[in-house]
């Protein structure tokens, strides 16, 4: 066995076991994911667009086509911990019927589930809209600048997979996976035109927690519980489930037409959808 293999290996048993031998591996070294919030501060716009019905984004999340005003904006999950996030080939874990992954058979790729929750959020109602997105894909895009420890090793995971393709997912130590603005279903739909009530204008939160936790449906496994919400559990381990969380605030305009709004609004429009790779 290689010593990559075997570190991977003893995570994964070490992530079985009752909480003191849990510490013990924890102490050993466990990925630790954060949401960039200087990056979703600086990467967002709201605007109208063109959706195509032929975009899977449209199809996926139910949405009108046509022009629709949207809010899109740019998500990195970095991760500071002391271990890689180790996902692997999502065949495998398909094969295995672990709940991971999920078909998204407009693409023909696997979306990895539970694994980020974008909300956009009154901040006086506490109303809550939902995402276009779906599904997601883990790889190393860049270096997290931030990062509190050395982060000159090279990228490992660069793969989303598809099906019949073997991938490789996973988030190195000190990398982090983004999600740019441009990708497909990055983007809450503001006018109403996805079925739920028209956003008012007006300043909201973004709010972006990665591995979120969840409680399981009936029959959903809980793969890792949460020590410190009862009944509450995450699909990825992590010695820190408590940085998950980022929010900024985002503008909605009084009006709706072309002029648009926020950090990013002088960028030319998108003609394609492109997912990841």
């Amino acid at each position: 066995m290689s010593a990559r293999m075997a570190r991977v290996t003893a995570l994964v048993v070490a992530l079985t076991l009752p909480s003191a031998a849990l510490d013990r591996a924890v102490a050993q070294g466990l990925p630790d994911l954060i949401v960039d919030q200087a990056t979703l501060r600086q990467h967002w716009v709201t605007r109208l667009e063109n959706l195509p019905a032929d975009f899977c984004s449209v199809q996926e999340g139910e949405i009108t086509p046509g022009e629709r005003l949207l809010i899109r904006f740019t998500v990195g999950t970095p991760n500071i911990g002391s271990a890689d996030l180790f996902v692997g080939d999502p065949n495998q874990h398909v094969a295995q019927g672990d709940g991971l992954f999920e078909l998204a058979t407009c693409h023909n790729h696997y979306h990895f589930r539970h694994y980020a929750l974008y909300q956009l959020i009154d901040p006086v109602t506490g109303q809550t809209w939902r995402t276009a997105k779906r599904g997601f894909c883990m790889i190393d895009i860049e270096k997290y600048g931030d990062f509190p420890g050395p982060n000159n090793n090279p990228y490992r995971y660069r793969s989303c997979g598809a099906v019949g393709i073997p991938g490789n997912q996973g988030i190195s130590v000190g990398w982090s996976d983004v999600y740019h603005w441009k990708l497909a279903g990055q983007f809450f739909v503001l006018d109403g035109g996805d079925g739920q009530p028209p956003v008012p204008p007006g300043d909201y939160l973004l709010r972006i927690t990665v591995n979120p936790g969840y409680v399981p449906a009936a029959g959903e496994p809980c793969r890792f519980a949460d020590p410190l919400h009862p009944g509450v559990c995450h699909q990825l381990q992590e010695s820190n489930y408590e940085n998950n969380v980022a929010e900024v605030s985002v503008t909605v305009p009084d009006h709706r037409g072309r002029q648009a709004v926020g950090p990013l609004k002088n960028e030319p429009s998108i003609n394609s959808e492109i997912f990841e790779e």
